[in-house]
């Protein structure tokens, strides 16, 4: 990869543009959380993967396996608590309570796994 350069006074400035503007990316939930935690905390892996131009598959990677690893989780989660759906019929509000848990779970999870990594 050749870089070309910029004289400003006495400095030399890389001339690099972003591949796609990270704004204009349509992340879902993870992939925003995963930007975030990137440019506050991990700044220069976030500067590496932006001037590789690897961030946009990147988020776009963590994104789609933290919702398929939270629909799997979820899932696995309710059978092995036994929610089922004659649960919701017969008592919502305890199958809302229970779900919420899982949630919570779920998300914790994922979110020691993939996103805060």
């Amino acid at each position: 990869m050749k870089i070309e350069y910029t004289k400003q006074g006495d400095y030399y400035i890389p001339n690099i543009v972003a591949h796609q503007n990270i704004k204009n990316l349509n992340l879902g939930r993870y992939g925003r959380m995963r930007l975030k935690f990137l440019k506050e905390h991990k700044k220069a892996e976030y500067t590496i993967l932006l001037m590789d131009n690897k961030l946009e598959k990147h988020l776009v990677e963590i994104d789609k396996i933290a919702n398929e690893r939270f629909e799997l989780l979820m899932k696995q989660f309710a059978e092995r608590e036994n929610i089922t759906e004659e649960l919701k019929l017969e008592d919502q509000l305890k199958w809302v309570g229970l779900m919420n848990n899982i949630k919570h779970s779920v998300e914790e999870i994922i979110f020691k796994e993939l996103i805060y990594v």
